[in-house]
C-alpha cells in the first residue's frame, strides 16, 4: 500500500484518487479523499497518533522582543523571541532595570521584580500573564517553595499556567530566583 507525506504523517494509507480526479475537480476528490481518510482511519484499529507538527525555522516566522522597561540580556540571547503565534521569555532575574542591580537579597522581593520585568516583556510583545502558558521557576533553595507561590498567585489567575520548579546549583548572579516562561499569541 502507498503512503503519502501526509498520510505518514496521521499513520494511513493513501488512496489512490485518479478515478475520481478524472471525472471532478482537485477540490472534489481532495474532499473525498479526506472522507475517506478519516472514515479509514476511524475504523483502523491503530493506536491514535499524534497531529503533525511543523515549526519553520525561516528568520522571516523568528522576531526578537526587547524592551529597556525589563533589565538587558546577560549574554548572547534575546530577552524573548516571538516564533508561530508562540512567545518563549528568556529566564528573568530580580534585577532593577535602570540600575542592573537587585531589588535586594530577599527571595520575595526578587520575585515580586522578576515578575514585573516579565510582564514587561510580556506587554512589549503584545501578550500578558493571562497569555503564559507554561513557566519554569528555578529556585537557589527550594525552601523558598511556599513564599514564592504566595506571589506568583498574585500574577497568575485561573488557569494557572503550567510549570515546573527546580532548586538549582545556582543562578547567574547570584540570584536567589529565576522564572521563564512561553505565552500564546
Amino acid at each position: 500500500m502507498a503512503w503519502s507525506a501526509a498520510a505518514r504523517c496521521f499513520n494511513v494509507p493513501a488512496i489512490d484518487m485518479g478515478g475520481v480526479r478524472n471525472k471532478a475537480p482537485l477540490v472534489v476528490g481532495m474532499g473525498c479523499a479526506s472522507v475517506a481518510l478519516t472514515r479509514l482511519w476511524r475504523s483502523s484499529s491503530r493506536p491514535k497518533p499524534f497531529a503533525c507538527l511543523a515549526i519553520s525555522t525561516q528568520a522571516s516566522t523568528k522576531e526578537a522582543v526587547q524592551t529597556e522597561k525589563a533589565p538587558a540580556a546577560l549574554g548572547p540571547y534575546s530577552q524573548a523571541i516571538k516564533a508561530n503565534n508562540l512567545l518563549f521569555v528568556s529566564g528573568v532575574l530580580g534585577f532593577i532595570p535602570e540600575t542592573g542591580k537587585f531589588i535586594s537579597d530577599s527571595v520575595e522581593d526578587q520575585t515580586e521584580q522578576v515578575l514585573k520585568n516579565m510582564g514587561e516583556i510580556l506587554k512589549a510583545s503584545g501578550a500578558s500573564y493571562s497569555s503564559v502558558v507554561k513557566t519554569t521557576i528555578m529556585l537557589a533553595d527550594l525552601k523558598d517553595f511556599k513564599k514564592v507561590n504566595e506571589i506568583y498567585a498574585k500574577y497568575f489567575s485561573s488557569p494557572a499556567p503550567a510549570r515546573s520548579t527546580y532548586q538549582v546549583a545556582a543562578l547567574p548572579m547570584d540570584a536567589r530566583i529565576e522564572i521563564e516562561c512561553i505565552a500564546a499569541l
